[in-house]
């Protein structure tokens, strides 16, 4: 299993509207082949700040399954307007 991490920076005064749209893009990511789970978690401390994880089956699941669907497309005009910078995202696997 691979863990997906990714760093969200959202615009400031955006928080109620991102979270609005990231509960809709959640069902795109939850339908995609391979997606076994993921958590949205808000920074206590700055509160334009997230952390994204979701589990996948295989790192080819999210980099090419997802990211090259039409879904992908919908995910993308749902959340990117919000981030500012872009997110990092890095993978991980269990040790």
């Amino acid at each position: 299993m691979i863990l997906e991490v990714a760093s969200l920076t959202i615009k400031p005064g955006t928080a109620p509207a991102f979270e609005a749209a990231f509960e809709t893009a959640s069902a795109i990511i939850a339908a995609m082949p391979g997606y076994r789970s993921h958590e949205l978690q808000r920074c206590l401390e700055a509160d334009n700040q997230y952390l994204l994880l979701v589990r996948w089956q295989t790192l080819e699941n999210h980099t090419i399954d997802f990211r090259a669907s039409p879904q992908y497309e919908e995910w993308r005009s749902l959340l990117h307007h919000f981030y500012d910078p872009f997110p990092t995202v890095q993978h991980y696997e269990l040790v």
